[in-house]
């Protein structure tokens, strides 16, 4: 008799109305932004393919960016292989390197010209190479947003590198505390803006805040819930919801996971009512307010269908999965080295 545990993945977006779109200029910017990654040789040889080129980060990027011309969708490309190096190095940190880590991404990004000091971990001449090519093209309101919000992500990357040297698994509240900002879904919204002027009267106003916030939560659902497997495996599952879930609430695997899919779907619920809702100020704006929140629609279904896709967290099986949602729980394994 087989002992391996199959659960099922939620279909949290059967009533999604926003479907799968691809950027046209996809292959082109691949191409251009996996060479520009793998140039900083930020991974081993051995480890290089599963995190990079097995994510297809560039494709998450497309998906989620599938209206911007062809420098925006390189922007993104470059954005998501960025936030790639910085998780699989700060993964395996503990909170004062990772501290350190951070301190000289934020420091690229503020001083883009000034070179970077020799011997500096990789991560800061990526990011000054990142910001450099970015610079060319957002507006100021985008490239502001973009600094505060990767200022939020660094410091909240740190907290999660904290947690982990302590073994600490938070509460439900306090991890979505942490989990918004560790993302790094905030700072992917601000790439919505490259081409926007929203003044932060409209970006502060309550229906644009929760919008933002309602998108924000659910692709940290959709990416706890898609990248456990994997996590739990090699013992990195303890800032994971469907972890938090199980050890606050004493549930199995199995009702974690429907207690998870119902929390998605009232924030499906509330998006849906949110978005009925825009204010219209009249003139050009409500353009790029349109534009904006599109944006965000779009973004949760891109990542949803990026994990199935891509071969990051469900393999070569994903989109098999993606019609049973049906998957084997894996079994515990060390975790591979940079």
């Amino acid at each position: 008799m087989s002992n391996e545990v199959v659960f099922c993945l939620p279909n949290t977006l059967r009533n999604w109305p926003w479907p799968r779109r691809i950027n046209p200029f996809y292959e082109q910017c691949k191409k251009e932004s996996q060479e520009w990654c793998e140039g900083f040789k930020a991974f081993s040889p051995k480890a290089q393919k599963p995190a990079v080129n097995l994510c297809n980060l560039s494709l998450l990027a497309s998906l989620g960016y599938p209206l911007l011309d062809r420098d925006g969708c390189r922007i993104g490309c470059e954005l998501m292989n960025l936030f790639v190096i910085i998780d699989e190095h700060s993964d395996v940190a503990d909170n004062e390197t990772a501290r350190r880590q951070m301190d000289c991404v934020m420091d690229a990004l503020r001083n883009p010209h000034k070179p970077r000091p020799s011997g500096e971990w990789i991560g800061g001449e990526v990011t000054r190479s990142f910001w450099l090519n970015v610079i060319r093209t957002p507006t100021r309101t985008a490239q502001k947003r973009f600094i505060d919000t990767f200022q939020l992500y660094t410091d909240a990357v740190v907290q999660q590198a904290i947690d982990r040297d302590t073994h600490r698994i938070r509460d439900i509240e306090s991890y979505f505390e942490v989990r918004r900002d560790s993302s790094g879904v905030k700072s992917t919204c601000t790439i919505n803006e490259v081409h926007l002027n929203l003044p932060d009267t409209v970006m502060d106003d309550p229906i644009i805040k929760e919008l933002t916030a309602l998108c924000v939560d659910m692709i940290c659902i959709e990416n706890d819930i898609y990248s456990y497997n994997v996590e739990q495996s090699r013992g990195d599952d303890g800032h994971n919801l469907v972890t938090i879930v199980m050890h606050q609430l004493g549930l199995d695997i199995h009702s974690a996971l429907q207690w998870i899919s119902n929390l998605h779907d009232d924030l499906v619920a509330k998006f849906l009512k949110a978005w009925n809702n825009i204010p219209v100020y009249g003139g050009p704006i409500d353009f790029e307010v349109r534009t904006y929140t599109e944006g965000l629609g779009n973004w949760v279904r891109a990542n949803d269908q990026w994990s199935f896709e891509s071969e990051r967290y469900l393999g070569r099986e994903g989109m098999i999965i993606q019609e049973t949602r049906k998957v084997v729980l894996l079994p515990k394994r060390p975790g591979g080295g940079l």
